[in-house]
């Protein structure tokens, strides 16, 4: 979980007798903060202090805030249409940083995610109205215990199904990942597949990942 920690704001608790005791707080994405719970705080802190035994130093508070956003230069506009209804899925996070791309007033996270939809999208145009497939990007999702914000949630004949799009950054997450998929799965998702952009080398690949999806999903 340290792994996912974006900064670390230190500050020097107390002194006595030699002793240094620092107060220190995670700044994590607002969608994982849920994730930091006393006990897993508490884990992270002890390891902290195994390393810094015999410094003089320790660990007295650990705690975890989510970051804010960072604001671009048009940031009045964006508060303004903040509540309007575009765009209109209902994802949680607060994206008022510049170069959120928008489409069919739906909100994406980045370039790859809209590019996956752009293909789900082809796929969605030829069929008919009563066996049409549903695209949701970056919707809630409530799970026992957990919120999540999948990239994309498809739903097709009865079925739903998740497309995750993992980024050049997205590495070292593999535990984090097999969870969140094993809770989309017992929560009624019948498939979750995910997609490396670093092996994507052309759209024809993206076209036969969405084309397996679409596959899997309505078997």
């Amino acid at each position: 979980m340290i792994a996912d920690v974006s900064s670390a704001e230190v500050r020097l608790w107390n002194t006595e007798y030699g002793h240094e005791g620092y107060r220190i707080v995670l700044v994590v994405e607002p969608s994982l903060y849920p994730t930091y719970t006393e006990r897993e705080l508490e884990n992270i802190a002890e390891v902290m202090r195994d390393v810094m035994w015999g410094s003089s130093k320790s660990v007295d508070e650990l705690v975890a805030r989510p970051s804010i956003p960072r604001l671009g230069p048009d940031w009045r506009r964006q508060v303004k249409t903040a509540d309007s209804p575009k765009p209109s899925n209902q994802g949680r996070k607060v994206q008022l940083e510049p170069g959120h791309p928008v489409e069919d007033q739906l909100r994406f996270t980045n370039e790859w995610e809209l590019d996956v939809y752009r293909v789900l999208r082809e796929r969605q145009h030829p069929l008919p109205d009563n066996e049409t497939i549903g695209i949701m990007p970056l919707g809630g999702m409530r799970v026992r215990g957990w919120t999540f914000e999948p990239d994309l949630l498809i739903t097709h004949r009865g079925y739903a199904g998740v497309i995750e799009i993992d980024g050049p950054h997205h590495k070292g997450h593999a535990g984090r990942d097999h969870s969140r998929t094993r809770l989309f799965l017992h929560s009624g998702v019948k498939v979750v597949d995910r997609l490396n952009v670093e092996e994507v080398k052309s759209r024809a690949e993206v076209e036969k990942f969405v084309e397996d999806f679409l596959a899997q999903l309505k078997r």
